[in-house]
């Protein structure tokens, strides 16, 4: 399977633009390129039953993070406020910047 890039990253502010969980803010706990998802902190919780293990003493009835599909999340840029597109450039020294399209503001 083909690696392909994408312009959200681990840490980014993230919102979420469509679906139940549609408005909610949040920050990117991973990313999977490959499978086209996102997993963004404190949205798209999902149970999962669990037996006791010896890592986790204690089963039951877990909620966690879901992934969601990569296209329902939108950069979020502090400057403007807004979700935003994000823009790549390259710098003289051969280095690549992301910048917000709506405020030319360093992502």
């Amino acid at each position: 399977m083909k690696a392909t890039t994408t312009k959200v990253r681990v840490n980014d502010t993230v919102v979420v633009i469509s679906g139940r969980e549609k408005g909610k803010k949040g920050r990117v706990l991973r990313v999977a390129p490959a499978e086209n998802r996102v997993v963004v902190e404190k949205v798209n919780f999902i149970k999962r039953h669990q037996r006791p293990t010896q890592k986790q003493r204690k089963g039951g009835i877990i909620e966690k993070e879901g992934p969601l599909d990569l296209s329902k999340v939108m950069v979020f840029c502090k400057k403007c406020d807004q979700p935003t597109k994000v823009g790549r450039k390259v710098l003289a020294d051969g280095a690549k910047q992301r910048f917000c399209r709506r405020c030319q503001e360093n992502l």
